[in-house]
């Protein structure tokens, strides 16, 4: 239990960090925010727990793929609330079209042989 409330601590510090900068310097939280650093501590995590290998491997994998889907949303909502749609509306937006495509995406992968 202290393990998880130390990870939810470390990772929730994260995501507050990202927001106080983005408050002076929205280029600079976007930089922050891009990195993988949620990723790479989820990796470091999983490696502490399990110590295998192929399910480290898999998790990047499948990490590379989700992340393809998702790049839009960062394209969508800023040109929606830029035409003077609500956040509310464009962030649901945004999140309906990562769901469709992160669907689209296993299932295109599904066909090469590629599973998530």
């Amino acid at each position: 239990m202290t393990a998880f409330a130390v990870r939810a601590l470390l990772s929730g510090l994260i995501v507050a960090a990202v927001a106080m900068l983005a408050r002076r310097s929205p280029a600079f939280g976007a930089l922050v925010a891009s990195l993988p650093l949620i990723s790479l501590l989820g990796v470091l995590w999983l490696w502490r727990d399990t110590q295998d290998p192929v399910r480290v491997a898999d998790h990047l994998q499948a990490t590379f793929w989700y992340v393809l889907p998702s790049l839009p949303m960062f394209l969508l909502v800023p040109v929606l609330l830029r035409s003077g749609v609500g956040f509310a509306p464009a962030l649901l937006a945004g999140i309906a079209l990562t769901i469709l495509l992160y669907f689209l995406t296993a299932a295109a992968l599904a066909r090469f042989g590629i599973t998530l």
